[in-house]
């Protein structure tokens, strides 16, 4: 029979691509671990989006264990325009990028140039900033601009190719939070009923408003993913973590944005800002990066996981590794094997529950606390939306598992991506003893309470005009 200790509290969220398409593949990574699985958009066409979701679908119905679908919409984004050859870029060359293709230049037969897709960028960019192309492999310093180019001095060295992602460090761009092209790809998560939407760019509260307000008239339940990833985010990061539902530290664009010494720093104050008000996080990019062509991680990767899984991070993320990587059930057992190692440690040495100001916080962290002083407990919760069971879940209990019972497939889904909490199907809530019944006899059946275990039951009782938050101890008695 499993033990309490058989639940992962760290989520895993895989990257869907060639790699793991297959429905085979998919159930094989929903089996091992799997919690969320996460699509990107930036390049997915809208027929395949419906067939993938659906084939998640059916693998998790294969699997037995429902999972939660991410669309990763792709925001507001900067690229250099189509080339016909790649431009080899020297070290102290001049160089433009022109933002009104077809335009007349000075010395056009001497300067090299690209296009870029961004009209406005001439506005918004000034003398003495820095372009960071292609994840930042190439560098530049802007010299001058006029009304159709920005003329530029090749810092670092490399080769251009075809619509290659540009970065401005600390340049506050004017382009949409909500692209039309991410109005078209949302309208397909919805009618397909994907969990969540993750808003790519997010500079301010304000960004997610936006989104929040699209998917509340169309009726929508999807939870919203905030990804950091420049200076305007850090700059609003309180903000922007209590405006949405989950934060993203994407670190790939945050990396060549700040400053690399800035980055740990960012994550560490992220996750305990998120800790502090009560919303998932996850910590995205290059967690196994090496795997992508390797059988094993680096060691230095193992440690950038353990981590994630000391700041008592909701969720680690993978992107290329199970999109395109040699390995991706592999990466998903070695995040799983790391995560309970590192999690076994955090259960004999822990902090104090955080400490909310709200009454119902309170109520939590009593349950918390109860948990911790008792052997051999557990934590069941009774949650229609979710909110109990991530209040609980914000507490970060130690030792005992959340068993968050709800009668919504769209809440269980939900907190697949809060840290601790293994949810379960309960259909429908009745009167609250029965209930209680129903739900002891599931997790025997599934061996996830045996007997002697002690229940410490958090729920809200509806009376006729007014709902009192209950914290109940039973013991287990077969």
């Amino acid at each position: 029979m499993p033990s309490t200790s058989s639940l992962r509290r760290t989520k895993i969220i895989a990257t869907l691509g060639p790699a793991t398409e297959s429905e085979a593949m998919l159930v094989k990574l929903i089996s091992a671990g799997v919690d969320v699985v996460r699509l990107n958009m930036a390049h997915a066409k809208h027929d395949w989006t419906r067939m993938i979701i659906r084939r998640i679908r059916a693998a998790a119905q294969a699997a037995g264990r429902e999972v939660a679908i991410m669309m990763d919409i792709k925001g507001p984004e900067i690229r250099t325009g189509d080339l016909e050859v790649p431009i080899e870029l020297q070290a102290g060359e001049i160089f433009d990028f022109t933002v009104k293709p077809g335009t007349e230049r000075e010395h056009a037969e001497e300067i090299r140039s690209v296009d870029v897709n961004y009209r406005d960028l001439v506005n918004d960019i000034k003398v003495g900033d820095t372009v960071l192309v292609d994840s930042g492999l190439i560098r530049l310093e802007v010299l001058e601009k006029h009304d159709a180019h920005i003329r530029c001095r090749v810092l670092t060295p490399g080769s251009l190719t075809s619509r290659r992602h540009i970065n401005l460090p600390g340049v506050h761009v004017n382009l949409p939070a909500f692209t039309l092209k991410d109005k078209a790809d949302t309208t397909v998560g919805i009618e397909e009923g994907v969990d969540f939407i993750a808003l790519s760019f997010v500079r301010e509260a304000s960004d997610i408003e936006i989104l929040r307000v699209f998917l509340k008239e169309r009726g929508s339940r999807a939870r919203i993913v905030a990804k950091i990833e420049d200076q305007s985010a850090i700059d609003n990061l309180d903000d922007i973590i209590r405006a949405t539902d989950a934060l993203m530290v994407a670190r790939g664009d945050l990396g060549i944005e700040v400053p690399l010494q800035e980055l740990p720093v960012i994550q560490r104050r992220a996750v305990r800002t998120c800790l502090a008000i009560g919303r998932p996080v996850i910590i995205a990019t290059h967690m196994l990066e090496s795997m992508i062509n390797q059988p094993m991680p680096n060691r230095a990767e193992i440690t950038d996981v353990a981590n994630a899984v000391y700041e008592q991070a909701d969720c680690v993320m993978l992107s290329g590794e199970t999109t395109v990587g040699k390995y991706p059930l592999e990466c998903v057992k070695i995040l799983d094997t790391i995560a309970r190692r590192i999690e076994e440690e955090q259960a004999t040495d822990f902090e104090e529950p955080a400490v909310f100001v709200s009454e119902r916080m309170k109520v939590f962290r009593a349950a918390v606390v109860l948990a911790n002083e008792l052997p051999r407990s557990l934590i069941l919760v009774f949650t229609r939306h979710g909110t109990n069971a991530a209040g609980i879940a914000a507490h970060r209990p130690p030792h005992a598992p959340i068993l968050a019972m709800t009668d919504s497939i769209e809440t269980l889904r939900h907190l697949r991506m809060v840290r601790s909490v293994e949810p379960f199907l309960l259909t429908p809530f009745a009167d609250p003893e029965s209930t209680i019944e129903r739900a002891t006899t599931v997790l025997l059946k599934l061996g996830r309470i045996r007997d002697g275990d002690k229940l410490i039951i958090v729920s809200d009782i509806q009376t006729k005009d007014r709902r009192i938050d209950s914290i109940q101890l039973r013991e287990v008695q077969t």
